[in-house]
């Protein structure tokens, strides 16, 4: 039997049986950018029993000012296999499924053939977010969805709400005006800030991999929202009631 003993302050505030739920999770994150990274790293350490993560990308040096993954000795390297190294000396016991490609709108089918306790969206392409956004939702299952972290810089303003009632957010408006073409109007917690972005910070890209274009970061906002993803997992996983 496993050594339970790391999780003893995780036990004393959500209970034995909070543990066992979490044990017996299988968490999709899906996207290990400035978000998802740290949303991977929370779920690893609250002890889900079974994760799966994926993405295809390298790291870049523009990456190291905000995502988990990323130093300066780390350039050019998997971030998939350097988050699946740090996940598995976290908890060696996780049983993780690694997928080191980007998930494009084909492969969403396929990635969601399987069924999840929870999903975690942090991708920032638009077309493979929704696709996975409406397969999950169509599939009946539970599913978390980052809106945009960039160019904004006050942690106060980020919320959770259904995405339907999201606002002032440029990548939340964009998002819902796809699903409503996919029938989906609701029914979806988002993390999303009502914050403006500043627009003088947006750059455009060469559109490979469906982004086109990107605003600027700071260190700790795209963590905030990634560790507010993996908190309404973890919350919703077991159940969590505000005790008065």
């Amino acid at each position: 039997m496993s050594d339970l003993s790391w999780l003893s302050r995780t036990t004393l505030l959500v209970g034995k049986k909070g543990v066992d739920k979490l044990q017996q999770a299988h968490v999709l994150v899906v996207g290990l950018g400035g978000v998802g990274s740290y949303a991977a790293e929370a779920i690893a350490r609250s002890g889900v029993g079974k994760m799966t993560i994926v993405d295809g990308d390298i790291v870049d040096p523009s990456n190291r000012n905000r995502q988990l993954p990323a130093l300066s000795t780390t350039h050019g390297m998997s971030k998939a296999a350097l988050m699946q190294e740090r996940i598995m000396a976290i908890n060696p016991d996780i049983q993780l499924t690694t997928i080191s490609t980007f998930l494009t709108p084909e492969k969403v089918e396929e990635l969601l053939a399987k069924r999840y306790s929870y999903i975690i969206d942090a991708i920032d392409s638009l077309t493979p977010k929704v696709t996975l956004l409406s397969t999950a939702y169509y599939k009946n299952m539970r599913i978390v969805s980052s809106m945009g972290a960039g160019g904004k810089m006050d942690p106060t303003r980020v919320q959770v709400t259904d995405i339907g009632k999201t606002k002032i957010c440029n990548l939340a408006y964009m998002v819902r005006k796809r699903l409503r073409y996919k029938g989906v109007y609701g029914g979806i917690k988002a993390v999303y800030s009502a914050e403006p972005a500043l627009k003088s910070s947006l750059m455009l890209t060469d559109g490979s991999n469906f982004k086109k274009s990107a605003f600027g970061t700071i260190s700790y906002l795209p963590a905030v929202f990634g560790f507010t993803c993996a908190s309404v997992v973890i919350r919703d996983l077991v159940e969590w009631k505000e005790k008065k």
